[in-house]
């Protein structure tokens, strides 16, 4: 299913990156995995699972999916825009097994960059008219990716500011990647079913799902920052995730003291993480995760059982939420 669209969205993407032979678009497609730095072809790019929720939302409730993959598109720029600059607001040095844009090419260019994905994003939205979109639902689309764009930037927000607090409550942590994650899967596929209907409910209806599915898959990528292969990086980058949050709440006064001191440190080492896994291991941190992800999961499951839907279309949004669930892992 998540192959099914693939050569679409990238067909347009690339419509909109190679625009120009200007170098700043050497950069945009290193970032995209299509190039080397040098600019030689090379194979790779994410899994496009944001463009790929939209064109199956519209296909889902009766629209044509490929007039929505101008749509498609520009969610993936936003994501992608996202992406080189939080690398530079958290200083990772890497991202999908190569070295970031602001390592490659400096804070500034990389900045620049994700400018440009910015308004490429918005710029590939007018080629819905061009599809047979009406302007109406085209401007609405536009209001949604910024919308979604503003409540980014506030999850981010809240996400470099906890970094140096200790006092977080889930109700916090829950706020923040409501904004900073499932925003803009919800706009995917809000977007998805606006193009592809007329009905309102249903439309609002996706809205709602893409917020769930986005809250269950931020909650496993919390677990996979910790226990999968990256090793505790976001323990070392001081994230305030679910785990970490949770063992804050449940922690006894002694092991409360050693996150306390470790968290308050100006910078923790693997030596520090390794003490930090082995209190959430005690306290089961990473089952608590898991299951409120799974319990969202089973929200959305929910909420797509209530959406008119023929049997079919049904399935496939279903397989597609069973998918996010299990290669969640997989994503850089």
């Amino acid at each position: 299913m998540f192959n099914r669209y693939r050569e679409y969205i990238v067909t347009e993407l690339a419509s909109n990156i190679n625009r120009s032979d200007s170098a700043i678009y050497d950069i945009l497609r290193y970032h995209m995995g299509w190039s080397n730095e040098h600019g030689y072809p090379k194979d790779g790019g994410g899994k496009l699972i944001r463009p790929t929720l939209l064109l199956l939302a519209c296909e889902a409730v009766g629209g044509d999916w490929h007039a929505a993959t101008p749509a498609a598109a520009a969610v993936e720029l936003v994501h992608n825009f996202t992406l080189i600059h939080d690398d530079i607001e958290d200083g990772d040095l890497e991202r999908r097994n190569r070295a970031t844009v602001w390592c490659k090419w400096g804070r500034a260019h990389a900045i620049n960059a994700g400018d440009a994905l910015h308004s490429l994003a918005r710029l590939a939205l007018k080629r819905l008219e061009d599809n047979g979109v009406s302007s109406e639902k085209r401007q609405r689309a536009s209001d949604i990716i910024d919308t979604t764009c503003l409540e980014l930037c506030e999850g981010q927000f809240f996400d470099i500011h906890y970094e140096d607090k200790v006092d977080i409550k889930i109700g916090a942590y829950l706020e923040m990647i409501d904004h900073k994650t499932a925003s803009l899967f919800s706009a995917s596929l809000q977007i998805g079913a606006l193009i592809g209907t007329d009905d309102e409910t249903v439309i609002e209806q996706f809205r709602r799902l893409g917020r769930k599915i986005g809250l269950a898959y931020q909650m496993l990528d919390d677990v996979l920052g910790i226990w999968g292969q990256e090793s505790a990086t976001d323990i070392i980058k001081k994230k305030k995730t679910l785990p970490v949050i949770y063992a804050f709440e449940q922690a006894g006064a002694e092991d409360r003291q050693t996150l306390m001191e470790i968290y308050s440190k100006e910078s923790l080492n693997y030596k520090d993480a390794n003490i930090v896994v082995n209190i959430l291991d005690k306290l089961d941190s990473e089952d608590y995760a898991r299951n409120m992800a799974r319990g969202y999961y089973n929200e959305a499951a929910a909420e797509l059982e209530d959406i008119d839907l023929p049997a079919k279309a049904r399935e496939q949004v279903k397989q597609a939420t069973v998918f996010l669930a299990s290669q969640v892992y997989q994503e850089a």
